[in-house]
């Protein structure tokens, strides 16, 4: 059985990849993705608050955060957003 997770992103997710992608973070953002089709719990990610409230998030640089959802018994992870900081 694959215990893997699956990656699905939101429309605004898939756009925020390609920009970023476009900005010269694909490595970084390639690492934190594999990391989450891993384990999305790994190295105790900061559970967000407020409007994004269940949502979980990793550190791209300073400015920008991958944020995303957990579905565990689907062993999915949906990518939120990738550009800018909790927009």
């Amino acid at each position: 059985m694959n215990n893997r997770y699956k990656i699905l992103y939101t429309k605004q997710g898939l756009n925020d990849k390609r920009i970023a992608f476009k900005a010269g973070y694909g490595k970084k953002i390639e690492n934190i993705l594999s990391t989450l089709k891993e384990n999305p719990f790994a190295g105790y990610p900061p559970k967000l608050v407020g409007d994004l409230s269940g949502a979980y998030s990793r550190r791209i640089n300073a400015q920008h955060r991958v944020v995303y959802q957990v579905y565990n018994e689907e062993r999915i992870v949906k990518i939120i957003s990738m550009w800018l900081h909790y927009e």
